[in-house]
């Protein structure tokens, strides 16, 4: 028999900075790391670059079961991201990446078609997997979960401090409005809310720094650190 793979899963809404603490904790672990919003931010950027309407679930699922994608390792702990050979990291980290996101996402069949596919990033010797539903759904049986949140406010700052580093457009009276828009739309979807599981552990990471929060993510991991 197998030895089962330990599972960490680090869910929240956008901005609370559980990226960060995903990819801060893999490397102190040296497990493996899984983006699963880049997973719906590439299917949503695929089918604009193909034309379909982000809408249309009967296409966009297939879609999302056959994306041609890689996550590259940098030295600067960003992945370089890759779609059909291209590389499209900055392009799926806009603003409006993300909204299309969310709409791909509240269809039932894309996140199936992409659930085995975030299963199969559970590999020796564990993996920190970075989402809004690896605890409830893609890994019930996680050895540790948690929820991270912000209000909407600080994590519009944020996001805005990101997008203007990064030398793209932004303006932080619609990104206070699209992250409540998305909060609305991922927790109301039939298909795998947006919602803490019920062992997982709740950061509220409004007025705590990274370092704060990743201190108390590994007091909480004490079996595996």
């Amino acid at each position: 028999m197998s030895k089962i793979v330990p599972v960490i899963t680090i869910d929240g809404p956008s901005g609370v900075g559980k990226g960060t603490i995903s990819q801060l904790l893999a490397r102190h672990l040296g497990w493996h790391f899984l983006d699963s919003g880049a997973l719906y931010r590439l299917t949503a950027l695929a089918a604009r670059r193909q034309g379909i309407a982000l809408e249309d679930e009967a296409l966009v699922a297939p879609l999302a079961a056959s994306l041609a994608v890689e996550f590259v390792p940098t030295a600067d702990g960003e992945a370089k991201v890759l779609l059909d050979n291209q590389e499209v990291s900055n392009d799926i980290r806009t603003a409006q990446a993300g909204v299309d996101a969310s709409v791909v996402a509240a269809h039932p069949t894309v996140r199936a078609a992409l659930l085995q596919r975030q299963r199969d990033f559970a590999q020796p010797p564990g993996l920190i997997a970075d989402g809004r539903d690896m605890g409830t759904t893609v890994f019930p049986n996680a050895a540790h979960k948690f929820f991270l949140l912000a209000s909407a406010e600080v994590r519009a700052k944020r996001r805005y401090k990101q997008l203007i580093e990064k030398g793209l457009d932004a303006n932080l009276g619609s990104l206070v409005e699209e992250i409540e828009q998305r909060d609305e739309r991922d927790r109301t979807r039939s298909a795998s809310p947006l919602r803490p599981a019920d062992d997982a552990v709740s950061i509220d990471t409004s007025d705590k720094g990274i370092d704060a929060v990743f201190a108390e993510v590994l007091a909480n991991c004490t079996d595996v650190v």
